[in-house]
């Protein structure tokens, strides 16, 4: 088998499947990268049995074999590599990568004992892939990180008819994102870690989901992917989103976002970061303490609501984690001092964070 391919392509299939295949394990096999030839290209193939990966490379095939190889030691030696196109050559259990005036040998593994991934052939329902990236990548933030807390170390995906939603919660925070949809859709709940890859691997076009026993298959013009799902009731989110908004503030993200990281630097650590707002007469006030001093900075705002003036408490970090999505104008919905407050963006977009509020 001889292939010639461009290293730039070749790197980023091997990008792709290193984030997903561990450098280390104790089974061995879990280590390599599955390399499927043809005369169209090259397939790359990796598992960790959480998540399948597949993804193609266009290359020049002559004499199409398939072999296994060490995926992070052949991925270093592609990216090393001082030319632009590399030229593999398979003959009997070694594999020459060649470029420029570099040679490398390298020992490929049993095929017959890696294995076998199985990706479907058919879609049930096909979203936009873009969107689908930017919707979870504006939640993410929101998915806990720690084990014991099961769904919500998961991003859930709804479907509403002509619309999905994306969400994420740890407990103190919801992060929600409405996009366009079509087709007849489950709800599932995706692993954060699993969304990770998710974002990173789709970009445009249509991004296919088959539906399996506890399984999602994603399937893109380039990638295929195997996700196991999350077993579990997700939280009731829609009764922590207040409904009776007495204050209303509008003002640019951008600079909501420098004033709160101006004074979070004096925030206390040890008391959850605690920034405190304080709205009235079309002002907002911000103002953290801890050992070492306080701050405090104050920002012009158009106001609106029932309510001349509301104090609140919020965790910084929690702050710039849902203004993050936001670009433009930013528009805070407050219901009370100790009721979760609403970030969203002023002119639309679908995206909502709902927190809570720290005590006054």
């Amino acid at each position: 088998m001889k292939a010639n391919v461009t290293k730039k392509t070749l790197s980023e299939g091997l990008g792709l499947l290193e984030r997903v295949i561990p450098s280390r394990s104790s089974n061995p096999l879990l280590t390599a990268l599955k390399v499927e030839a043809s005369e169209a290209g090259l397939t790359l193939s990796g598992t960790n049995l959480e998540i399948d990966l597949s993804c193609f490379v266009p290359a020049e095939v002559q004499a199409p074999q398939n072999f296994v190889v060490p995926a992070h030691l052949f991925a270093q030696i592609v990216r090393n590599l001082g030319g632009e196109l590399v030229e593999l050559e398979l003959t009997g259990n070694e594999l020459s990568v060649r470029s420029g005036g570099s040679d490398f040998k390298l020992q490929t593994g049993d095929i017959d004992a890696y294995p076998p991934l199985t990706f479907p052939g058919h879609a049930d329902v096909s979203l936009d892939a873009g969107e689908l990236a930017r919707a979870f990548s504006s939640v993410r933030y929101a998915a806990s990180n720690e084990a014991f807390q099961a769904v919500f170390r998961g991003i859930k995906l709804e479907h509403h008819g002509a619309t999905a939603r994306v969400v994420a919660s740890d407990g103190y925070r919801v992060a929600i994102r409405d996009f366009p949809a079509s087709g007849d859709g489950q709800n599932l709940i995706v692993p954060a870690r699993s969304a990770d890859e998710l974002i990173r691997v789709l970009k445009d076009g249509e991004a296919r989901f088959t539906y399996g026993d506890g399984m999602l298959s994603v399937t893109t013009d380039r990638v295929r992917m195997n996700l196991k799902l999350l077993d579990g009731d997700f939280p009731d989110y829609e009764r922590v989103i207040p409904k009776d908004i007495k204050l209303q503030v509008i003002l640019p993200a951008t600079a909501l976002k420098e004033a709160v990281n101006r004074v979070a630097v004096l925030a206390d650590k040890n008391a959850n970061n605690r920034v405190e707002f304080l709205v009235s007469e079309s002002k907002l006030r911000l103002a953290a303490e801890g050992d070492y001093g306080r701050a405090q900075d104050t920002l012009d705002v158009v106001q609106g609501g029932t309510e001349p003036a509301m104090s609140l408490a919020f965790n910084a970090r929690h702050v710039l984690d849902a203004l993050g999505p936001i670009e433009g104008e930013a528009e805070l919905l407050f219901s009370g001092s100790t009721s979760p407050a609403i970030f969203r963006a002023a002119g639309g977009g679908g995206y909502m964070a709902v927190m809570v509020t720290l005590r006054v």
